[in-house]
């Protein structure tokens, strides 16, 4: 994995390593049996090359402590493309293509039992470049003997926070598949 990290971070295949201070290659544990994925890095992410940083990544942490889960031990989170798109515009086609290679082998290497897909460029990117994430978020979606749950994105719920609800049930179905699947003992005193 770290070879595939320096490759990332000296990586000049598309045109975003011209614009981004740092690439992100993902972090937690690489023996987590749940991987989440989301878009792309945002301003706080290309200048510190840690994803999830700043409120959305606020939010997240608090969404894994009440499930009981943390980036150290339960889970590692990787994103579609590496390299932050100028203005955090959505990523175009020849950068997805280009990081969906070290994305697959980053999945390969973490094994995972379940994925989480956070908002749709991340459900476009692995699963399905037509759906909608209004759509499918909270089902069960199989995809290459792993149990994946879309869901939407923490920004989202920044900008509306009515999304709150439907992102709790998505993420109370993860731990029972966690139960079902790793753990059955695992504990949360919220799901």
């Amino acid at each position: 994995m770290e070879q595939l990290k320096q490759e990332v971070e000296s990586c000049t295949k598309c045109p975003l390593h011209k614009t981004r201070t740092k690439a992100v290659f993902g972090n937690g544990n690489l023996d987590a049996e749940i991987m989440i994925i989301a878009e792309g890095p945002g301003y706080y992410e290309d200048q510190s090359g840690t994803v999830f940083q700043g409120k959305s990544g606020e939010l997240l942490d608090k969404v894994l402590a009440a499930c009981c889960f943390s980036r150290d031990e339960h889970v590692y989170i990787s994103n579609i493309v590496k390299c932050r798109p100028p203005n955090n515009r959505a990523p175009i086609e020849i950068e997805k293509e280009v990081c969906l290679t070290y994305l697959y082998q980053q999945i390969e290497r973490v094994d995972p039992k379940i994925i989480i897909l956070l908002g749709a460029t991340a459900l476009k990117g692995l699963i399905d470049p037509n759906a909608k994430i209004t759509q499918v978020r909270g089902q069960w979606i199989k995809w290459k003997d792993r149990m994946v749950m879309p869901t939407y994105h923490p920004s989202a719920l920044l900008r509306n926070p009515t999304l709150k609800r439907p992102v709790w049930e998505d993420f109370k179905a993860v731990v029972a598949k966690y139960r079902e699947l790793v753990n059955a003992a695992h504990y949360s005193a919220h799901c």
